[in-house]
């Protein structure tokens, strides 16, 4: 393991060398605005770059529990990894990682192609792109000796921690997916005289920034116009995401959190483009999950979470409870949260995560 502090995030490509002047970021301020927030952390945190075989380095934060740390607590503890979703990174967890780790350690990392991790290209074809994020967090286990751990993964976090568990189902003691990205398949038209009889409840639409980036996500890299804003690239960040302003206001009362965004997504695209690969239309999964998850292990425990607001439909879940059974696969609903269940609700959502690994030790 290689320990180290520098970015490895270079432009690729000459033709776009005049790009780094245009946009207002670059790696330092990604790691200035992430320290900031990381700050908030009470417990113990090491920080730290992890290399892969392939020479790739992927960002790790490992905390844990204080006084756990002094008694040896937490050694036997199966520890619990956290994967964040599309456009994220490990500072995501601020309102996470103090409560969760009070009795294991807890990981989490940027996935390959995002945050401060490495920024490799991406295959264009979709299983080959999913292989390479699934391959990279094997090799980060791999590379810190993690024999089993709770796998804990929000939105494309989700779907990437489904497919791992697939692969390396003996790595894995409890699968938590937080409203996952890419379960269902595109649904077909439905004839206008059915409308009226849709489903039980009617779930709220996507919110605007997701509608403005769809159309986008079909011809372009997803977050390209972050990129072409340039200058205005951070207001456009605070105009679209006010939302993660408010859900992390009483941490800052500035603009460090969709500052931190905008870094995180500034940067040349690599995880970015990976996604886009496995996407179709309207940024549908190409590979749609539920299409196997009966390929999991009829013995591995399965929770997912939905905000109860959230425009990811939670009828995934059971469906993909139905498909597994009821004894191991468990849908829990958190009132008053949308997609970012752990940052709209944090106080439910570490209380029903800490009880879920209770169950594993």
């Amino acid at each position: 393991m290689m320990l180290s502090s520098k970015s490895v995030c270079q432009p690729n490509s000459g033709t776009w060398s005049w790009w780094p002047s245009w946009r207002p970021t670059s790696m330092s301020l990604l790691k200035t605005a992430e320290a900031k927030i990381l700050a908030c952390i009470k417990n113990e945190v090491w920080s730290r770059f992890v290399t892969l075989p392939n020479q790739n380095r992927i960002w790790t934060l490992t905390v844990t529990n204080k006084t756990a740390q002094k008694t040896s607590d937490q050694a036997s503890q199966t520890p619990l990894v956290m994967v964040h979703g599309f456009g994220g990174g490990v500072g995501l967890w601020i309102r996470n990682l103090d409560a969760l780790s009070r009795r294991r350690p807890v990981y989490a990392f940027d996935l390959l192609g995002f945050g401060r991790s490495s920024r490799p290209s991406f295959p264009a074809d979709a299983s080959l792109a999913e292989e390479q994020f699934i391959s990279s967090i094997e090799q980060w286990r791999q590379s810190l000796g993690l024999e089993r751990m709770i796998l804990l993964g929000h939105s494309l976090g989700g779907y990437l921690a489904t497919s791992y568990s697939i692969q390396y189902p003996e790595r894995v003691s409890h699968l938590i997916l937080v409203d996952p990205w890419g379960f269902p398949e595109r649904p077909q038209p439905q004839p206008e005289e059915s409308s009226s009889q849709d489903l039980e409840v009617k779930r709220p639409g996507p919110p605007r920034w997701v509608k403005a980036l769809l159309p986008v996500v079909s011809l372009f890299n997803p977050l390209a116009i972050i990129r072409a804003a340039g200058p205005w690239g951070p207001g456009l960040v605070n105009r679209f995401r006010p939302d993660f302003k408010r859900k992390f206001e009483d941490l800052f009362d500035d603009n460090t959190m969709t500052e931190y965004l905008y870094h995180c997504n500034a940067q040349t695209p690599s995880g970015e483009v990976g996604f886009k690969a496995l996407t179709g239309y309207m940024a549908w999964a190409k590979r749609p999950m539920l299409q196997r998850v009966n390929l999991l292990p009829p013995s591995l425990p399965v929770t997912l979470l939905y905000g109860a607001s959230s425009w990811m439909d939670s009828s995934s879940g059971k469906l993909m409870a139905q498909i597994r059974g009821q004894d191991s696969t468990r849908v829990v609903l958190i009132d008053d949260a949308s997609h970012h269940v752990y940052a709209d609700q944090p106080e439910e959502f570490n209380r029903v995560v800490e009880n879920i690994c209770n169950t594993v030790d």
